[in-house]
């Protein structure tokens, strides 16, 4: 009897082919491509963030903030017409799956958010790290943005950072 290119056997093993031997390695592998392309995909990847151009980015005074909060320590913006592409530089306590940043967002002097970052996995051994948020609407009477980060477990806490809008 030949069978789905077996001789003489037939398949009792109703498994997908996949999760047979050296399956479980396929499944981990496409993981992890998942996980780093999620990491660097369309342009989010790290990129250095200018600290000292006054026209496009601002210090703020680090707050005293508690333990285990996500801060923002630096940003960067471009873009004119009222779209912008904004970058972040958190700086976080992660320290696996159960406990990392989580995301950042900018907001408007009111507090309005403007836009969301979500940041798909923990940055263990990457501190500080950068991303970047494109397609930002800012109106036209907002002068300046805060960056703030957000930590899976405590939250919005953290020191933040402000930014100049350019032309403004």
């Amino acid at each position: 009897m030949r069978r789905n290119g077996m001789i003489g056997r037939r398949r009792t093993d109703h498994r997908a082919p996949w999760t047979n031997r050296g399956g479980r390695l396929v499944v981990v592998a496409l993981g992890a491509i998942m996980v780093l392309a999620a990491c660097t995909s369309a342009g989010d990847a790290e990129q250095p963030v200018p600290g000292g151009d006054p026209a496009t980015s601002a210090t703020s005074a680090p707050a005293d903030t508690p333990a285990g909060c996500a801060n923002v320590i630096d940003g960067s913006i471009e873009g004119d017409s009222g779209t912008y592409r904004i970058s972040a530089t958190v700086l976080s306590p992660d320290t696996g799956w159960e406990k990392y940043a989580d995301a950042w967002e900018v907001r408007a002097p009111d507090g309005t958010v403007l836009g969301t970052r979500v940041l798909a996995h923990p940055h263990v051994d990457e501190q500080p790290f950068t991303r970047s948020l494109g397609g930002i609407e800012i109106p036209e009477s907002v002068t300046t943005v805060e960056l703030a980060a957000r930590d899976l477990v405590e939250g919005y806490c953290g020191s933040t950072f402000e930014l100049s809008v350019p032309g403004r």
